[in-house]
């Protein structure tokens, strides 16, 4: 499960192109905190800490405001399209105890049979998690599988309190031999010899 991440936010009350620029440029990135029924909270928090948090998915965080923490996890990441610099990120409140619907990445372990490929079709799965127990990932083994083997959403075990939001039969990964194998070309010559 993941961690909660800990920043801490300065209020704000200067809003626009210019205020986020200035801000930016003090190694600043704005931020809006909202949800549940109250008011959206505009903060700034410092740059770096916040570029590492939202590499991961579905990151949980601690904002510390003026001694009120609030507990969020980030909504939306706006970024510069050319520089990738982060302009604005939306902070959305959770509460401990509630379920909240995440994208969690699908991890791949094992090897299939020899000879064998895994085409993963599915890299994420939406899931309904506990806000503050949203797994980092779901592994799924192909550990032996051979040609044909098919895993759907709905065939994966999932963790304690967590349940599937994704189509139960969202194919997620199968098992195909590579074109240009050897039983394939020995079908191909059955076929011309059969001709």
């Amino acid at each position: 499960m993941s961690e909660t991440n800990q920043l801490v936010g300065t209020p704000r009350d200067a809003f626009g192109k210019g205020a986020a620029r200035k801000l930016r440029a003090a190694g600043q990135t704005p931020v809006v905190i909202y949800g549940h029924g109250t008011d959206p909270v505009h903060a700034s928090v410092e740059t770096h800490p916040l570029s590492l948090i939202v590499r991961h998915a579905n990151a949980l965080i601690e904002v510390d405001l003026s001694g009120k923490k609030h507990l969020v996890l980030v909504k939306d990441v706006q970024k510069d399209p050319v520089l990738q610099i982060i302009e604005h990120v939306d902070l959305v409140v959770v509460k401990k105890g509630e379920t909240v619907e995440a994208s969690v990445p699908v991890a791949f372990v094992g090897t299939s049979f020899a000879g064998t490929n895994a085409l993963h079709e599915l890299n994420s799965l939406r899931l309904s998690v506990p806000a503050t127990a949203i797994p980092e990932h779901i592994e799924v083994s192909v550990e032996g599988l051979q040609e044909g083997a098919q895993i759907h959403a709905g065939d994966i075990e999932l963790p304690k309190g967590v349940t599937l939001i994704e189509d139960a039969d969202a194919l997620v990964v199968h098992i195909v031999a590579p074109r240009g194998s050897s039983s394939d070309d020995d079908a191909e010559a059955e076929e011309a010899a059969a001709e």
